[in-house]
């Protein structure tokens, strides 16, 4: 499997605002009031997103509870690739019981926006909606006997939330390319 490194948009940049659809086609968008914002890119199908979904429930669960506004997204071409598909999701959902919305980004501008280029990638913004962690849940991947347990991304959940600095040296998230629509992929992919 070939892995594609996250992109790395600039700390400081404002979350790109957006409104998609669940997939019973309720629209949801960043809510005012959260103490921190985290949004993932994630799809069904890569196995590098298999490997941390028990983890990504639990996040879920915790920081849900912990006043952060969690959002799923899946940006894949679902023509190549049906099993990201909307229905796919829900059943996802309700297989690893997560509490956050997954949404479906079918014309992918979100990804773009995102500077979103694998799956998992994983934003944290603070309660201003100013990006303080991008990178990679924690350093298990499927290829080695690390066990996962979200350490990088609870480390910046929890400096956003008690008020500290995030720690400055963020390793890029690793997964599979998000699947661009044919004549949808950006510069940067």
């Amino acid at each position: 499997m070939a892995a594609v490194e996250s992109r790395m948009l600039a700390l400081g940049t404002p979350a790109p605002a957006f409104a998609l659809p669940d997939p019973d086609g309720a629209v949801h968008e960043l809510r005012d009031g959260a103490d921190a914002y985290l949004v993932m890119f994630i799809c069904n199908h890569c196995p590098y997103v298999k490997h941390v979904r028990t983890e990504l429930a639990r996040i879920g669960d915790e920081y849900g509870r912990k006043n952060v506004a969690i959002y799923a997204i899946n940006s894949n071409d679902v023509s190549t690739h049906p099993g990201d598909s909307p229905a796919k999701m829900k059943q996802e959902v309700e297989d690893w019981g997560y509490t956050f919305p997954y949404l479906y980004d079918a014309g992918q501008d979100v990804a773009k926006s995102y500077l979103a280029a694998c799956t998992p990638d994983f934003f944290v913004f603070d309660s201003e909606r100013k990006l303080a962690y991008r990178g990679q849940l924690d350093d298990s991947r499927p290829s080695n006997r690390i066990p996962v347990d979200g350490g990088d991304l609870r480390a910046a959940l929890e400096a956003v939330l008690s008020d500290t600095p995030v720690a400055e040296m963020q390793k890029p998230s690793i997964g599979c390319n998000i699947k661009w629509r044919p004549g949808n992929q950006p510069d940067y992919a």
